[in-house]
């Protein structure tokens, strides 16, 4: 496994990262405790060393269900989370942005995890307005001196992405951020455009989310797949599912090794470009994870993987 320094913290972190929205079932599959330990472990094993939730995947169920999995091994980990909202019901979402209502996001994401500090606290998904709350980020930073929170970072909604709006980039020395969260894959590469080369020129540490574009560049997915109801992905426009399946058809044509598997390349592809320091990616059983972080992998496409498909 490779590691990078993630901007300006101190934080060392694995070239893969484990995604967990999925252990809150919002992508079809329900999960037990007895998984996702086993699934935290092969991802230690592996030399996984990052793992990414949020407060709203579930209503702190997912980083209870981390929590516990972590257990005593505590200091292997560098554990990141979010603040922002409360789950409220399958894909639904409140917003909360007060600094009062963020300290007391902050102590249940505390006590879920199980834990008295979290490595990364990470705004989510908010707007301009919401990233502007009068008292937020200096009730933050006073959660930093005291311990609670070693980083913060800024986990950018994607529209602003789209639209190239860099505000909360441009603001996040202000605001004493040190890491941006960007979805950021083969399929979706908006972040380009002005994100990237920012953060690359300003020292900022780049976590990409959805690396596989939420499992599409697997490239197992066909035109006729029907997505259960409570997968998330069913919700999808239909055009884009199958424009996003024939883009990912062509990309292993023109792209991909005879052979190899889709989305080991398209995890390399991405932590190849510049300005990127790790992803996060989800996981459904040991088998995925061996398999995303790469255990195993031929030399001779470790080889080829050390040149620029671009």
């Amino acid at each position: 496994m490779e590691y990078r320094k993630l901007g300006r913290t101190d934080l060392i972190t694995s070239f893969i990262g484990l995604g967990t929205l999925q252990f809150g079932g919002e992508l079809g599959k329900q999960f037990t405790q007895i998984e996702i330990d086993r699934i935290i472990a092969a991802a230690a094993d592996s030399g996984i060393n990052f793992v990414d939730t949020a407060e709203c995947y579930g209503h702190h169920q997912v980083e209870s269900l981390i929590g516990k999995a972590i257990g005593e091994n505590r200091k292997h980990w560098i554990v990141a989370t979010k603040f922002g909202h409360t789950f409220n019901n399958f894909m639904d979402r409140i917003p909360y942005w007060s600094p009062k209502s963020v300290t007391e996001q902050l102590e249940r994401s505390l006590k879920a995890l199980g834990t008295d500090y979290v490595d990364l606290y990470q705004f989510h998904s908010g707007n301009n307005k919401d990233f502007d709350e009068e008292g937020l980020w200096m009730t933050l930073e006073r959660h930093v001196k005291s311990g609670k929170i070693r980083y913060l970072g800024i986990s950018i909604q994607h529209a602003l992405v789209i639209n190239d709006d860099l505000y909360q980039i441009k603001s996040a020395e202000k605001v004493k951020a040190q890491t941006i969260q960007v979805v950021y894959n083969r399929l979706s590469r908006d972040a380009e455009r002005l994100l990237l080369p920012y953060c690359k020129k300003n020292g900022l540490g780049v976590i990409a989310r959805i690396p596989l574009a939420r499992g599409f560049l697997g490239g197992k997915y066909s035109i006729e797949h029907m997505f259960p109801a409570n997968d998330l992905r069913s919700k999808q426009n239909k055009k884009m599912t199958t424009d996003m399946i024939n883009d990912v058809e062509e990309i292993k044509k023109r792209e991909v090794p005879e052979s190899m598997d889709m989305a080991q390349y398209a995890l390399q592809w991405i932590l190849r470009q510049p300005g990127v320091t790790t992803c996060v990616v989800g996981c459904k059983n040991v088998e995925q994870v061996k398999k995303n972080s790469l255990e195993g992998l031929d030399l001779e496409y470790k080889q080829k993987l050390g040149t620029d498909f671009v």
